[in-house]
């Protein structure tokens, strides 16, 4: 083998590779742009929070951040306080 058919055979062997690749890398973003817009077409996302909302076919109602959490502070532990 010559110097030449290397070249040859290892810039083949690279473009195989590389366009291979590139059909896998379009198919698979041409996928998901597809399914992107099938979901959100007509206004309604049909993006799952929670099984919840499957079942009651309601979303779900999260709490706020200065909502109350229960009984348990678990910042205001007597264990921490006592600590502090």
């Amino acid at each position: 083998m010559s110097a030449a058919d290397i070249q040859n055979l290892v810039i083949g062997a690279v473009q195989g590779v590389l366009s291979s690749t590139l059909f896998v890398l379009i198919l698979f973003i041409g996928f998901c742009v597809l399914i992107g817009f099938a979901t959100t077409a007509g206004g309604k996302a049909r993006v799952v929070k929670s099984l919840d909302e499957v079942v009651t076919l309601k979303p779900m109602l999260y709490l706020s951040p200065t909502a109350p959490r229960g009984p348990a502070d678990q910042l205001r532990a007597p264990e921490l306080l006592e600590k502090a």
